[in-house]
């Protein structure tokens, strides 16, 4: 695979989306992915609902995407990711039988009846190796699907990327300066920064207010291609200056750019 590829993720379950859980999943994955020069390019956190679960792999599946999914492929009635993932694809649930090899491997008579069921897949599915319990997770049509414990699925992440996504050329990774202006309100900006759009409609350009010590502060962000986001931040100082937003030269500051994710220790829980 070569080019620039689109990688979102999918967090699932109503313990995240209710606080009784935080979610781990999503720095471990930029860390994994920024060791590789990859990004992450959008990501969902949906409860158990099998209706919106389903929907959104209808929608994720419609991507030209590579898809990682966090959670629900265990074998109590809340896990649904299996399930929802083949109705989205209106494949059947088949048993895998070396899946079923191993979780009669490990737990003998007991992988029968209830256990068994994590083995139920989308039809066409291949596993993914748990370093950690040996139960596997499943991938099926791009979607990776994994553990909702972040100490099997960190791992497990990195195994798809070494194994399935290894080819992936890595994308040059996006330049990101940044100016903090003090002294004036966000609203002031407007004009300024919707010029900056239209000029430069390749780069993102952000906007971050905040009221520090009685003064209004707002951290102005450019992201891009390094040339032009270098060219992008002249332009933005020039016109900060000619529309009078700098009083003072300590108002302007010039912000070191920013590092990249630092590498992540494998979580525990979720």
């Amino acid at each position: 695979m070569t080019g620039r590829v689109e990688i979102g993720a999918v967090i699932i379950g109503d313990e995240i989306l209710s606080g009784r859980r935080r979610d781990r999943h999503q720095a471990a994955l930029i860390d994994a992915l920024a060791e590789r020069g990859l990004e992450l390019a959008w990501l969902r956190i949906v409860g158990d609902d099998a209706q919106l679960l389903t929907g959104t792999f209808a929608e994720t599946l419609r991507r030209d995407a590579w898809v990682f999914s966090f959670g629900g492929i265990g074998a109590t009635p809340d896990d649904r990711t299996r399930a929802c993932l083949a109705r989205a694809l209106d494949r059947p649930l088949v048993r895998h039988p070396e899946f079923v090899a191993l979780l009669e491997a490990r737990f003998g008579e007991e992988a029968h009846p209830n256990r068994v069921r994590m083995a139920e897949l989308p039809e066409g599915s291949s596993l993914i190796p748990n370093p950690v319990n040996g139960i596997p997770g499943f991938a099926c049509e791009r979607h990776f699907c994994v553990p909702g414990f972040p100490a099997m699925a960190e791992p497990m992440v990195r195994w798809v990327l070494d194994s399935r996504l290894a080819d992936i050329a890595p994308a040059q990774r996006p330049a990101e300066m940044a100016l903090r202006l003090s002294g004036v309100p966000e609203s002031r900006l407007v004009p300024l920064l919707e010029a900056m759009e239209a000029r430069y409609p390749d780069l993102r350009i952000s906007s971050l207010p905040r009221f520090e010590d009685g003064r209004p502060r707002v951290e102005l962000g450019i992201r891009g291609e390094a040339v032009r986001a270098a060219a992008a931040l002249e332009a933005l100082q020039r016109g900060l200056a000619e529309a009078g937003l700098v009083t003072a030269p300590e108002d302007l500051e010039l912000l070191p750019p920013r590092a990249a994710p630092g590498i992540s220790k494998p979580a525990k829980g979720v």
